[in-house]
């Protein structure tokens, strides 16, 4: 991981279009959090809202933070904190994870979260997007992600990390993990989740040559489970979630936890070095000059 990091330190790093601790009895996932996430009150309106029916089980977890839902340490912070009030809420049984806004289901991590910030602030940040995977990859809710947009990066991620995946049928729209082409490479938590879903043929390919595939291609590979009309993935996700509750959740969260746990382990174990790693490489100098260039680019662009 460290030489990764390494390997990648001249080459412009332009985004990475971006914890549950396993119970000694087989197949639970603890709700307790390895690291402790503080509220954070620098955000005026809420980036995440929650829409739980517990007459169902099901809430509607939504990313609202304009203009992409790009994953700040803002909104990863109010988004760990929810999905972890619905894992302690008894009443919830499965959360669907969707987008407010119109095209774009997240654009992955915040380019403004690792440009200028102290070796501290960055560590923070890095803890914060491990703490999404972790939470998201090892609930015990079933979890569904409703792709309504393009979800490049660390949208990918996100979307990989939910046990079902309905995609937005739309031309526009393309999903996948494209750090190769922004000159970086996913780190292995990122590789060892697409090698999960997709294969490790298919992931070598994709991660290699940071493919972004459209809706039917991301379905024939296995990214995504199912590719709907815009206007009916959020009805499908509901559709599905229904199937998935019909299962008792004893049986499944120890199914689950026996296909994940290993995966959730590796993280675990090197976790503070991931930090450490992430955090060396992104306050290089040569790896700020390029995020200001490339900011500086679309300011251009878009004065």
């Amino acid at each position: 991981m460290a030489n990764a990091w390494r390997n990648s330190a001249k080459i412009p790093f332009i985004g990475v279009l971006s914890r549950l601790s396993i119970h000694s009895l087989p197949g639970r996932m603890s709700h307790r959090p390895c690291w402790s996430l503080q509220q954070r009150n620098s955000s005026t309106s809420p980036k995440i809202k929650v829409e739980l029916d517990s007459s169902t089980g099901v809430a509607v977890l939504w990313m609202q933070s304009a203009p992409v839902n790009s994953l700040s340490l803002d909104l990863l912070t109010e988004f760990c904190i929810s999905l972890e009030k619905l894992e302690m809420d008894k009443s919830c049984r499965g959360v669907i994870i969707t987008s407010t806004l119109p095209k774009v289901f997240s654009a992955g991590l915040d380019i403004l979260e690792m440009y200028g910030k102290s070796p501290e602030r960055c560590g923070e940040f890095w803890k914060a997007v491990q703490e999404m995977w972790l939470k998201v990859y090892g609930s015990d809710m079933v979890t569904i992600a409703a792709i309504n947009g393009s979800s490049p990066a660390g949208g990918c991620l996100l979307s990989m990390c939910c046990d079902y995946r309905i995609m937005a049928d739309n031309p526009r729209y393309s999903i996948g993990l494209n750090e190769t082409k922004l000159g970086i490479v996913a780190p292995f938590w990122f590789k060892d989740t697409m090698v999960k879903t997709v294969g490790n043929r298919t992931a070598e390919v994709a991660l290699q040559l940071g493919l972004m595939y459209s809706g039917p291609e991301a379905l024939n590979v296995g990214l995504v489970d199912q590719l709907v009309p815009q206007d009916q993935v959020l009805t499908a996700a509901h559709e599905n979630m229904t199937k998935w509750l019909a299962i008792p959740d004893h049986a499944r969260q120890i199914t689950k936890s026996m296909m994940r746990k290993p995966t959730i382990d590796k993280l675990l174990s090197n976790r503070e070095a991931d930090i450490s790693n992430f955090v060396s490489f992104i306050t290089k100098d040569s790896i700020q000059r390029s995020l200001r260039l490339y900011l500086e680019g679309l300011r251009s662009k878009k004065a």
